[in-house]
């Protein structure tokens, strides 16, 4: 084995320009592969993130839904004819979640559960002159949405924390804020859809990174919500859960909904369309990535091809003087191997540091206030991929020139000489 690695060196570097731009075509496809994959993936977790970080993995409210039973079912006269029901209106259910307090103790000692956050949800009307603007107003505990959804790291001015402590208090959407032409510490005029007016103080401006969606949402404590609304202390609309695993949220949803006799909504169910889309991108960067590094495949294949027809009357020696198929074959698999490895493991080195200066640019935009650089992914799975298919395709291209020196007759090439 020691000789036939020596000869394999003798080969390399008797061509060593053809076989430093082979390794050079391996560094340069892997590093666009880590690099590639690396800026795409990190892209995918910054999109994941803007929906993942507001959603929670379980909500719990009461849907407003027609009956399942109308009257004319109950009727026994009536009980065997077709009923053709037009125009069904919803039934007179509540709109708060029936016993929450018990509910809320139940969920924070649920093991699965890793945090729960109670919301009141209600439409309003800011007045803007003589035009009122509709928006949702969410009736939050601020240490508990900060905890579970990073809710301050999205309120671009102000303090959030201020919602529990100064009462008759507000977050706007930065869009909202724009449309009411409001200022921080200024007071925006509220009406319910009752009709009753409040005035509430602007003590931050909130910004997810979806215009739309900014200029229709605001932010105020649960006990503020509630004095809008008239309600008791325990009224909550919504129940937002956080599990350990995100997988079993579908199957916890339906758990909840029979449980406590409420309706429930999973985040895969919401989150079908980003994934899609995170899948389709990840799919079109690994198939750029595998493309690169195919191409780079072929050009060790035919420098290895030239070699062997180069080296005719050296394979042809090698054999007559005892050498077996077997061993011009190791021979030419090794060369393909150096050039993968080497060329491997300078491309992951590249990749890497391609990566690191990506990450260092600046990328500032007004819709995604929490980027402040390109968002790079150091997945290591990328760079496993990127390291295993440079070797299996350097030895695949490696592997047919290798074949054919192997079934070489040097009695053939001797008399041609």
């Amino acid at each position: 084995m020691k000789l036939i690695i020596s000869i394999a060196q003798s080969l390399l570097l008797a061509r060593w320009r053809q076989t430093l731009i082979a390794a050079i075509g391996v560094t340069f496809s892997i590093t666009m592969f880590v690099s590639l994959l690396g800026f795409m993936n990190g892209l995918n977790e910054m999109m994941d993130s803007l929906f993942l970080n507001r959603t929670p993995h379980v909500r719990l409210y009461n849907e407003v839904k027609p009956s399942a039973i109308q009257p004319v079912y109950l009727s026994p006269a009536f009980r065997s004819g077709h009923h053709f029901i037009h125009s069904v209106k919803a039934s007179s259910s509540r709109s708060d979640i029936y016993n929450s307090g018990a509910i809320l103790e139940a969920l924070r000692k649920d093991e699965r559960v890793v945090g729960v956050a109670p919301k009141i949800l209600l439409q309003a009307f800011f007045r803007e002159g003589t035009v009122d603007i509709t928006a949702s107003v969410n009736g939050i505990e601020e240490y508990q949405e900060n905890a579970l959804f990073h809710f301050a790291e999205y309120v671009v001015a102000g303090d959030a924390s201020l919602l529990e402590k100064e009462p008759n208090s507000i977050i706007l959407g930065k869009a909202l804020a724009e449309s009411l032409l409001v200022n921080l510490r200024e007071n925006v005029q509220l009406t319910t859809a009752d009709g009753e007016r409040f005035s509430l103080k602007v003590v931050g401006f909130w910004q997810s990174g979806i215009r739309d969606y900014d200029k229709v949402q605001s932010f105020t404590s649960l006990s503020t919500a509630r004095k809008l609304l008239g309600k008791t202390q325990n009224y909550i609309t919504d129940i937002q859960i956080r599990v350990k695993d995100i997988t079993a949220a579908p199957a916890l949803a339906r758990e909840y909904s029979r449980l406590f006799n409420t309706s429930a909504q999973d985040i895969q169910t919401l989150n079908a369309e980003f994934e899609t889309g995170s899948f389709i991108r990840s799919l079109i960067s690994y198939a750029v990535g595998i493309t690169l590094l195919t191409v780079s495949g072929f050009g060790i294949y035919n420098i290895l091809n030239m070699m062997i027809y180069e080296k005719m009357d050296s394979i042809a020696i090698l054999k007559a003087t005892g050498f077996a198929g077997r061993d011009v074959k190791r021979i030419f698999i090794f060369i393909a191997m150096s050039i993968g490895v080497f060329g491997g493991l300078a491309g992951l080195i590249m990749g890497f540091l391609l990566s690191l200066g990506i990450d260092q640019l600046p990328f500032r935009t007004t819709s995604l206030p929490t980027i402040t650089t390109y968002p790079v992914s150091y997945d290591p799975f990328i760079y496993v991929i990127g390291g295993a298919f440079s070797l299996i395709s350097t030895y695949l291209a490696g592997w047919l020139p290798s074949r054919k020196a192997s079934r070489i007759d040097p009695v053939v090439i001797i008399r041609g000489k």
